[in-house]
């Protein structure tokens, strides 16, 4: 077993809610990084033993939150230094994952299993930038963009 530090670190993010409740069950695929969770749940320490960082809450219905909140999750991004960024969604994880992208960082989306239909608004949006970009829903995959890779329910 490695020593804390000396393995990479990975930055997860989400909203609260289900978003949140999907980037935990992730969280046996994030066994060989040492794991920063940041979410516009409360700030701490995690019951897996992982830390959780607070988020400002971004919507669609508040869009004049955008700025700020992209220039946080820059500061975020470039304070942590991930090897890479996954994110279930929404709004927020799509910002830290654009300062990501923005700072040279690998990132990775994971759209919710909610979206059984078509991609959400954030998993449409950042399928132009990230590296990696999941479904959960295999009819949903396009062969190119968009992978399927499993469910996690």
């Amino acid at each position: 077993m490695s020593k804390p530090g000396s393995r990479k670190r990975l930055l997860a993010v989400s909203s609260s809610g289900g978003h949140w409740q999907q980037l935990l069950l992730l969280g046996e695929a994030f066994a060989d990084f040492d794991v920063v969770y940041a979410s516009t749940v409360a700030e701490g320490r995690l019951a897996n033993g992982g830390t959780s960082l607070r988020l400002r809450e971004v919507n669609r219905t508040q869009p004049w939150l955008a700025l700020p909140a992209l220039w946080e999750a820059l500061l975020l991004v470039r304070g942590l230094r991930p090897a890479v960024i996954v994110s279930t969604g929404a709004g927020p994880g799509l910002l830290v994952l654009l300062a990501g992208r923005l700072l040279g960082v690998p990132t990775v989306w994971v759209d919710s299993v909610a979206n059984a239909e078509r991609l959400s608004m954030s998993g449409w949006l950042a399928r132009r930038f990230v590296q990696l970009h999941c479904s959960q829903w295999e009819h949903l995959a396009d062969g190119g963009r968009t992978k399927f890779l499993g469910r996690m329910l």
